[in-house]
């Protein structure tokens, strides 16, 4: 049996038609994602863009192809959430529970701590056992969840938020890098 040659890298403007790619059915056909419309690759390349230069993005490469990514970015505007981010994570279809979300969020939590982040939130559309088992296994804990959140395909969803910390958690925070 083969390997296979699995990488997981930086995202760069240039891999915004495979995420916008994977990110289209999310939108077109679950409530995973409250979006209306799959954005366009140049909408996907400014989000990249802006998530590399604040926090990070990374993708899942399998012989070449982007196959999964994963991103943080701010968590709330106000500066004393500036140590917090919102993490997500994305997978082609077919992918779910092959241990590529677990790689990226184990990757992308590294590289958001190693930057000077201390917590990640993440919010999940209900119901959603894949992601829910994911964040469970990562260690994320249960934060809340808010009740008829989204409306989306014809019905009412709950939202669910989990968080863990990454980083040290006494003392003052040092400057993000």
């Amino acid at each position: 049996m083969t390997a296979v040659a699995t990488v997981i890298r930086d995202a760069c403007e240039s891999d915004a038609e495979a995420c916008a790619a994977i990110y289209a059915p999310y939108v077109t056909d679950t409530a995973v994602s409250f979006e209306d419309h799959p954005p366009e690759p140049a909408v996907m390349a400014r989000r990249i863009a802006d998530a590399v230069r604040t926090h990070a993005w990374l993708v899942l490469e399998e012989q070449g192809q982007v196959v999964g990514y994963a991103y943080g970015g701010p968590f709330r505007s106000r500066a004393a959430y500036d140590w917090s981010c919102e993490v997500s994570v994305y997978l082609e279809r077919g992918r779910r529970r092959t241990g590529g979300g677990r790689v990226l969020y184990e990757a992308l939590l590294a590289r958001l701590a190693g930057r000077g982040f201390r917590t990640v939130v993440a919010g999940m559309t209900l119901p959603n056992d894949a992601s829910v088992g994911l964040h469970r296994a990562m260690g994320f804990e249960e934060a809340g969840t808010f009740r008829r959140l989204g409306w989306k395909h014809g019905r009412w969803h709950d939202v669910a938020f989990v968080q863990r910390a990454i980083g040290a958690d006494e003392g003052p925070p040092a400057a993000l890098s």
